[in-house]
């Protein structure tokens, strides 16, 4: 027993130390009840026992009132809390459940009458909340509404939309090293990269590209804050917005879940401008076939009750969706080097010395020698008399071989219109998961781990599909791609706290990404 309470001092000091470093930043993450106790003439009751216990986890945080008949009990887990008041000579007060959450305060006052201990009165009405304690304006959203609101392709940072102020970006970073969907949201006029994203009180911003690492999945969040206003200074480094998770941990119940949504071609919508009846009819292209499927699920539950939680959550996506695109490409007169078509004059950039522009003329360094805009001769074809015809000796084989790898463009009426259409499936797979762990050592104690991964691959084959490629298809999300790329997001987070009494308390927080 000595041994491991030197080993407890020697941590709560390192911790003590690490914790008073300049560095130390994004902690709040837990809430807090705060209040006053009053005797039936309004007086402050002081001495009075205050015991605060998770609903879920049976866990409890206990506090005495001052001299004033005031308490506060922080460092609480977001989650619901039962709250028992006790004074000798009053009746117990009970309030059977308040809501905590992160960064706030929530307020439950008591006003207790004179009676047995053994007697309780119960306020079975919710308490309304006027927030007093903070001066941040912030919009919060629940495990019930993560989990209910629609949201396409189950994104998690379309809920910053759902706040005040917030308008999505044009423009969207290459799928290739955004393959999580991370929106580029605009909030109060600011900047998307000065929105600041924390993951159980560590960083989960890029620090280059200003967007979100681990995109959460939905049935990890325990809850959600946006605040756009009167943020703590130690998110000082947002200009726009602080978006703050926290991810769900285990209860005394084993506790599970289960989803799986699902779209295909019987409900995708076509493209109106290419995937036409007539196009199809013409032989141009068809409907690409697609699937979109997201699934996954959830379990939690005690490893030993009231002490040790687990929580863990996998999300999986198979996703080949498919798109149709169009480009201006060579027909096959203009592979044989026939441009008559276009209508203009095609000149010869060089300085030829025969009339059928075979024999191009070398500089002193031996390169082709660039001729004058002014007496650049015009192109007459193999014969010498059709204009517009680059003859077949000035016709690349290297070129001409590259060219056999690509389809063919329809001859059309106006020579510059989009003359191909293709398409083809993009495919985006996708597999993420979270495990954490509470430790409940003490009243005074706890400590938590977490660790997410996620792992992503994107392939798309192009406007000219997989061999030659070419400009990038439609993707359900993430914008355009053509090639291939596959991508790992990993975040670490782990946290400690010790409350040495009502006023000192000390916290930890460790945050790796990668």
């Amino acid at each position: 027993m000595v041994g491991k309470s030197i080993w407890v001092i020697a941590v709560v000091l390192c911790l003590v130390c690490m914790s008073a470093t300049p560095s130390a930043h994004a902690q709040a993450v837990y809430g807090s009840i705060t209040g006053s106790v009053t005797d039936p003439q309004g007086s402050g009751v002081p001495g009075a026992k205050v015991v605060v216990t998770n609903v879920t986890k049976g866990t409890t945080e206990e506090a005495t009132t001052n001299e004033s008949g005031n308490y506060t009990v922080t460092h609480l887990i977001p989650d619901a809390y039962k709250i028992r008041i006790e004074a000798p000579g009053f009746k117990a007060y009970e309030i059977p459940s308040v809501r905590v959450g992160a960064d706030t305060a929530v307020r439950a006052d008591a006003q207790l009458q004179v009676g047995a201990v053994t007697q309780s009165v119960e306020v079975t009405g919710e308490i309304p909340q006027l927030q007093t304690e903070k001066t941040d304006v912030a919009t919060i959203f629940s495990t019930q509404q993560v989990e209910s609101v629609p949201i396409f392709n189950r994104n998690f940072t379309t809920f910053q939309l759902l706040s005040p102020g917030a308008q999505i970006q044009g423009w969207g970073h290459a799928a290739s090293e955004n393959p999580q969907g991370s929106r580029q949201i605009l909030t109060n006029g600011q900047h998307f990269a000065g929105t600041g994203f924390e993951l159980d009180g560590t960083d989960n911003q890029d620090p280059i590209l200003g967007i979100i690492v681990i995109n959460p999945n939905l049935d990890s969040i325990n809850e959600v804050k946006i605040t756009s206003q009167d943020y703590d200074a130690e998110f000082g480094r947002a200009i726009g917005a602080i978006v703050t998770s926290q991810t769900k941990s285990g209860t005394n119940e084993i506790h599970g879940s289960a989803f799986d949504f699902e779209r295909s071609n019987s409900n995708f919508a076509s493209d109106p401008f290419s995937q036409t009846p007539s196009k199809i009819a013409a032989g141009q292209h068809q409907v690409p076939s697609g699937n979109w499927n997201q699934f996954g699920g959830t379990i939690g539950g005690p490893i030993r009750k009231n002490k040790i939680f687990a929580f863990g959550d996998y999300q999986g996506q198979r996703a080949h969706v498919g798109g149709t695109a169009q480009d201006r490409i060579l027909t096959a007169a203009e592979r044989g080097g026939d441009l008559s078509a276009l209508g203009r004059p095609i000149f010869d950039p060089y300085v030829t010395s025969d009339p059928a522009h075979c024999v191009i003329v070398p500089n002193g360094a031996g390169q082709p020698t660039p001729a004058p805009l002014a007496s650049r001769t015009q192109f007459m074809g193999n014969n010498g008399t059709t204009p517009n015809v680059i003859p077949t000796c000035r016709l690349s084989p290297q070129v001409q071989n590259l060219l056999k790898l690509l389809p063919t463009g329809a001859t059309l009426a106006d020579p510059t219109v989009n003359n191909f259409s293709g398409s083809g499936s993009n495919v985006l797979n996708a597999d993420n998961f979270d495990v954490r762990g509470d430790y409940v050592l003490n009243s005074k104690t706890q400590v938590f781990g977490r660790y997410s991964y996620q792992k992503f691959l994107r392939s798309g084959p192009g406007l000219f599909g997989e061999v030659a490629g070419g400009p990038a298809l439609p993707a359900d999300s993430g914008g355009q791609f053509s090639g291939t790329s596959k991508v790992r997001n990993q975040s670490l987070a782990t946290g400690f706290d010790y409350t040495f009494g009502p006023t000192l308390l000390t916290d930890f927080r460790f945050g790796y990404m990668r």
